[in-house]
């Protein structure tokens, strides 16, 4: 029962982080003005999803997609954003093919360690329980940060979501 309702609320956090990115219009995706561009906001968000939703940081498999001259995603968490050119930009689609591998494999990473194990990574130094917690805390701060800045510069509003799908 813990697998099915943690893998129904991250899934529901990894959908209203699809609602945004659809959301956000052009001109705001990658804005150079932005310290952390929205782009580049979202791709930290599903990264650290992934990473977090793997057993290991040993075991992380990272999702391999080619976009504009990158390697593919996963292989690292982009570090200093300030320093990307026109050509790091990930497009929407990039982004949200990498939302739609990690919703697709979220039960089965869920359900693949048990709750009372360590969290996998040696930073984290709690249970894959509360790593859980922390990766869904994590998610939702981004989505909140990315709506609001939806709301601030676009007017556009997102939608609550109560659980997966």
């Amino acid at each position: 029962m813990q697998d099915s309702v943690v893998c129904s609320q991250i899934r529901a956090a990894l959908k209203m982080v699809r609602n945004v990115i659809e959301t956000c219009p052009d001109g705001l995706w990658d804005r150079t003005s932005d310290h952390n561009p929205f782009w580049a906001l979202a791709y930290h968000t599903l990264y650290f999803a992934h990473l977090y939703l793997s057993p290991s940081l040993e075991e992380f498999e990272p999702f391999v997609r080619s976009a504009r001259g990158h390697d593919g995603f996963g292989r690292t968490d982009l570090g200093d954003w300030s320093v990307l050119t026109p050509a790091d930009v990930y497009a929407k689609d990039d982004i949200l093919a990498y939302l739609e591998h990690i919703d697709t494999h979220v039960c089965q990473w869920v359900e693949s360690t048990s709750f009372d194990a360590p969290s996998g990574f040696h930073w984290l130094k709690f249970s894959k329980a509360e790593a859980h917690l922390y990766n869904l805390r994590h998610i939702q701060h981004h989505a909140g940060q990315l709506a609001e800045r939806l709301r601030q510069e676009a007017d556009h509003g997102s939608r609550w979501v109560f659980s997966g799908p």
